[in-house]
């Protein structure tokens, strides 16, 4: 299934689109994006420590605007967010 990351804040630094289009399993969860992110950016930006961090440390929003713990099951075609801490917290 295809599932649109919305980039949010330093997150916005992973792709020039503002949007990350990952296609994962079905009963993908935000843990199984966050894997997914990582591995872009280890083959995009050469393991960037300070970008795996974002991912590492951001909250994930569903399409209701609703933040999504790491369990929560991503639906095909549905939009999650990535919002990375503000000030370094």
């Amino acid at each position: 299934m295809i599932v649109k990351i919305e980039l949010f804040g330093a997150a916005r630094d992973f792709s020039d689109q503002n949007i990350l289009e990952l296609n994962l399993n079905n009963g993908s969860t935000i843990k199984d994006i966050r894997i997914k992110i990582i591995n872009y950016l280890q083959e995009n930006f050469q393991g960037n420590k300070n970008f795996i961090k974002i991912v590492n440390t951001s909250a994930f929003s569903s399409e209701n605007n609703t933040i999504v713990s790491d369990n929560y099951k991503i639906t095909n075609n549905e939009k999650i967010a990535i919002i990375p801490p503000i000030g370094g917290g």
